[in-house]
């Protein structure tokens, strides 16, 4: 629920403050909230960290700076609703792929049919249900960003799963945040230089506590706790829920409106992913 808001943000605030902006405020307030708790830690760690700094390099890259950076990029062109159908269910897809290329991970039968039902309802949310426009679909610019930006998740996803065991949770978390915050930087600097000033006020400022604490901090340890409890492969079906709360929270808080094609479409898409998270039984 926490992290569904995210695509909802990224929606509303766009005309109030720059993408990179919005993601470097997110993320310097996760880096500020965390470091106290694992300081310590870090200090313990620090020859785990630096055996593998081209390693969280790349993590803290494809995870904090372009991934989130691509949402809100993209909330500057397509509505709340899209971000999060196509956001959230283009990333499995594609994860998916690159485990079996570079992980050489199984990929079953049921799986590729889950997947197949999934893009079966991407195509249906992108083409508004008319076949003929999905035969004639162009991505619109906020389409593509949101698809660049799940690449780069899923690309997170494939290089999480190869996380060193001796480095704990809390100093991967923190190193990821404050790493992805130092790469934006510069670029934070540019875009201010040539946009608009940050218009701050009370909402934008209760927006970036939001994200840094809700979104980042606690949605990330609940989701690791989750894996602890009950597995990877079941807290990822929990995922699924992401679209489902951003609908609801953009009807609710942005006045979008829900069609029977955004219904069917994410029927579709949290049947598919269910059905390609089953395992088949072993002989």
């Amino acid at each position: 629920m926490i992290w569904s808001g995210n695509f909802v943000v990224a929606r509303a605030a766009y005309k109030q403050i720059p993408p990179i902006s919005l993601a470097f405020y997110r993320w310097l307030t996760a880096s500020i909230i965390i470091l106290p708790f694992c300081f310590k830690k870090i200090i313990a760690e620090k020859t785990i960290l630096q055996q593998n700094a081209a390693y969280l390099f790349c993590t803290a890259l494809t995870g904090v700076s372009l991934f989130n950076t691509c949402i809100y990029i993209a909330g500057h062109y397509s509505p709340a609703i899209n971000l999060a159908l196509i956001g959230t269910t283009s990333s499995p897809i594609i994860a998916v792929v690159l485990a079996r290329l570079f992980l050489k991970e199984q990929v079953s039968w049921l799986r590729v049919f889950g997947l197949a039902i999934c893009i079966s309802g991407i195509l249906l949310l992108m083409g508004k249900g008319d076949l003929h426009a999905i035969i004639k679909f162009r991505f619109s610019a906020g389409d593509l960003w949101i698809l660049l930006g799940a690449f780069f998740f899923a690309v997170y996803t494939v290089l999480v799963r190869k996380k060193p065991s001796r480095l704990s949770p809390l100093v991967f978390l923190c190193t990821v945040f404050s790493l992805g915050t130092l790469i934006m930087l510069p670029f934070f600097f540019i875009e201010n230089h040539f946009s608009t000033p940050v218009t701050w006020d009370a909402s934008l400022l209760l927006i970036i506590i939001y994200l840094g604490l809700g979104n980042s901090v606690i949605a990330y340890l609940c989701w690791n706790a989750a894996i602890a409890r009950l597995g990877a492969a079941r807290t990822a079906l929990f995922g699924n829920l992401i679209p489902l709360f951003s609908s609801i929270e953009a009807l609710a808080l942005l006045r979008e409106k829900i069609t029977s094609v955004h219904l069917i479409s994410a029927a579709l898409v949290i049947a598919g992913l269910i059905m390609a998270n089953f395992k088949t039984k072993s002989r």
